[in-house]
């Protein structure tokens, strides 16, 4: 079985872009995925977007976080492909359905790993304007391997670990 993990990163904000309901505005900077099959991560551009298309359709399962909702939603903008059938685990989307709010990728990854984030998503926005492709590459595929490992854990564990706004570690269930 081939699970492909994966995040992208987009060339402008959504103020740029005039609000979250603009997201197909936002222009693919940069993608990474993590193919479980060959345990390699591939690295993808705007010009390659049509690749990156082609293995996730070829994968058993896709795996990421708030991709439902924001990857493939970038994605949308290169192709006529709806993606709505690609069998996918959204992490994000699971979470939410269970506590009913949102938590960030980096909580989680504190929290359950004790990792974290190198950047964010404003930050690699500013890396492309300046050119700094290699920068935002290097930090997507962070957040792939975060994501990996996050899922790989939740699998085993049946559960993540994030801060609630006290600060005390809480536990969410999750079953993938």
């Amino acid at each position: 079985m081939n699970t492909v993990f994966f995040d992208v990163e987009t060339q402008r904000s959504f103020d740029e872009v005039g609000g979250r309901h603009n997201i197909r505005k936002l222009g693919l900077s940069a993608a990474v995925t993590y193919s479980s099959a060959t345990g390699t991560f591939r690295h993808y551009t705007e010009e390659t977007v049509a690749d990156l298309i082609a293995e996730l359709r070829a994968a058993d399962l896709v795996v990421g976080f708030n991709v439902l909702n924001f990857d493939y939603e970038v994605l949308r903008a290169y192709t006529d492909d709806p993606l709505d059938d690609l069998p996918t685990v959204d992490m994000l989307d699971q979470i939410y359905r269970t506590l009913g709010f949102r938590i960030s990728l980096d909580s989680l990854a504190g929290s359950t790993l004790g990792t974290n984030k190198s950047a964010d998503g404003l930050q690699a926005v500013r890396w492309y304007r300046e050119g700094r492709m290699q920068d935002i590459l290097d930090y997507c595929q962070q957040d792939v391997e975060v994501t990996r490992q996050l899922y790989e854990f939740g699998q085993r564990h049946k559960h993540l670990k994030y801060r609630d706004r006290s600060y005390r570690t809480q536990m969410v269930p999750v079953s993938w």
